[in-house]
């Protein structure tokens, strides 16, 4: 029923249907502790989209976490993130993403609840419009874990929320079919519209999950999930010099991702 509320939620006010879509995540990770506590990792990944039948992109992320104590967490990390454009057959501009990671955690028997707050800010590389993207986006993830400790299988769930501090403010004239001419003669509402500036704040992802570890060895482990997507994105497309809004929507879209990953830890 959480998951059905969610895609119920995710289209209530959709102004641009994406319609639903599968995707298929592969990665595998390799974890060291270099000392009580005290753990280096790296990680790969890559993602196959339009309904498994195109390449989207890869990650490489390294990190460093830190047990605290039995109930907290914290992490650092970076992220190597490439798009791929498979109209054009080439790899887009990367994106470097600083990761920030605090984990709370409580175990009740062989429950276990954790909650992750992971800040992370994504640079751009490249040419960037700034009248349709940030060069850095600034985003605060929560999620909310419950697993349960089953000999050597641990099934999970999840719930998390993508809150982004720097969405796009915009004032546009538009009369619900085009944008209209400039109502004063200031500069900046040359084409009808002003953006005001990357300023808002705003959840513009809900992910809910439903999967299960599997503990091959001593060492070794495979997790296996389904992730349900749920993205509510502003979109704009505007000219470089931000003289002229060629559209301004709310995107809506429901993804369903595959996502099967094996971990090493020693």
């Amino acid at each position: 029923m959480l998951i059905v509320s969610f895609a119920v939620s995710c289209f209530a006010q959709t102004d641009v249907d994406l319609g639903n879509e599968f995707g298929l995540r592969l990665s595998a990770s390799i974890d060291k502790e270099l000392t009580r506590g005290l753990h280096v990792f790296l990680d790969e990944e890559i993602r196959l989209d339009n309904n498994f039948g195109a390449f989207d992109r890869f990650h490489t992320t390294i990190g460093i976490t830190y047990r605290l104590n039995d109930y907290f967490k914290v992490g650092v990390g970076y992220a190597l993130i490439n798009p791929y454009s498979n109209t054009r057959g080439t790899f887009k501009n990367s994106r470097h993403r600083l990761l920030l990671d605090g984990t709370a955690r409580l175990k009740f028997g062989n429950w276990r609840l954790s909650l992750r707050e992971r800040f992370q800010a994504t640079y751009r590389s490249g040419d960037v419009n700034i009248y349709q993207n940030p060069r850095t986006e600034l985003a605060l993830k929560s999620r909310l874990k419950l697993l349960y400790n089953f000999r050597r299988v641990e099934p999970y769930a999840y719930v998390e929320l993508r809150n982004v501090f720097n969405s796009p403010v915009v004032n546009a004239y538009y009369d619900g079919s085009s944008y209209l001419e400039p109502v004063s003669m200031q500069p900046e509402a040359e084409a009808g519209w002003f953006l005001k500036g990357y300023n808002g704040v705003r959840v513009n992802r809900i992910r809910s999950a439903v999967g299960a570890e599997y503990r091959l060895s001593q060492r070794s482990r495979i997790d296996a999930s389904l992730l349900f997507d749920c993205t509510d994105d502003i979109v704009i497309d505007a000219n470089k010099k931000g003289t002229k809004l060629k559209s301004y929507t709310r995107e809506k879209g429901y993804m369903t991702w595959l996502n099967v990953a094996y971990s090493y830890s020693f």
